[in-house]
């Protein structure tokens, strides 16, 4: 399954995230998922493994072509002069000669976001980059942001999963011709909580499948690009095993149900460093 971005690039709509994947288990993970199917490859210059998945991507026998690759732009290198340097850094650490996606990790002040941003457009237009993007952005950073960009965000890479759902924020994108992009589409380190909601396991249990493919697969039903993160070869398999089933309204709306707001991860409005 494919979306296609508002400047006419391809995205699969699920790909590997390796967040706090390192060294060789981060290797070995984007090999695997290589050979089984995925096409999309998440990473970030902080995560420290650039290197690890651009010598899995050199070892995979998938042509260059038929893959997607995301990194990110870390909160240190913001700036029009930095950030250009860091995504050159970026490259030459995946071996790379351009990335699919380009991200800002984090927002901090507006004006970085602008200098940032005025870089990341040039990146494009360059060829280094096939498409940019944001990541952990509110309504009010990109708001603030379309006051100077020439060019809108091709994605939005947040914080999304069962009990953090974002509908407006999902909204607002899509008016503007953004994708929603889900991290942590398993609830992360707090998947157990995942696990232990009786609804997804009413569904699981009728639809003969996990839970985490019942969580998956709802994101996927609301269009929402999805990036599970796994080490674990049976894990990675059965995250993809999403596309032999649909969830039926009375099951999309009893999950609706269990937006509570929790997040796991920071406020974007006090991300400071």
């Amino acid at each position: 399954m494919e979306h296609i971005l508002n400047n006419g690039v391809t995205i699969p709509a699920e790909g590997l995230g390796t967040f706090r994947a390192k060294d060789n288990e981060a290797y070995e993970a984007v090999v695997h998922a290589l050979e089984n199917g995925y096409r999309h490859i998440d990473t970030a210059a902080i995560y420290g493994n650039e290197e690890q998945v651009g010598k899995a991507i050199k070892d995979s026998d998938v042509p260059r072509e038929a893959l997607f690759v995301t990194t990110k732009l870390w909160v240190d290198d913001q700036g029009y002069l930095k950030t250009k340097k860091a995504l050159h850094k970026s490259l030459e650490r995946l071996g790379l000669e351009y990335v699919d996606l380009f991200l800002i990790h984090w927002p901090q002040s507006y004006e970085l976001t602008r200098d940032s941003w005025q870089a990341m457009e040039e990146l494009y237009l360059d060829g280094f980059t096939r498409a940019i993007g944001v990541s952990n952005f509110n309504i009010h950073h990109l708001e603030h942001l379309f006051e100077t960009a020439e060019i809108i965000p091709q994605v939005n890479q947040v914080e999304t999963n069962v009990q953090v759902q974002n509908y407006k924020l999902q909204e607002f994108c899509m008016k503007n011709g953004i994708f929603l992009e889900a991290y942590a589409p398993l609830m992360s380190h707090q998947i157990k909580d995942l696990l232990s909601m009786d609804d997804l396991k009413k569904i699981a249990k009728k639809k003969k499948k996990t839970i985490p493919q019942i969580a998956l697969r709802f994101l996927l039903q609301r269009d929402i690009i999805i990036i599970p993160k796994s080490v674990t070869p049976k894990r990675i398999d059965e995250n993809m095993d999403i596309y032999d089933f649909e969830l039926t309204d009375e099951e999309m709306a009893s999950i609706y149900k269990l937006n509570n707001g929790k997040k796991l991860f920071p406020d974007p409005d006090n991300f400071l460093i």
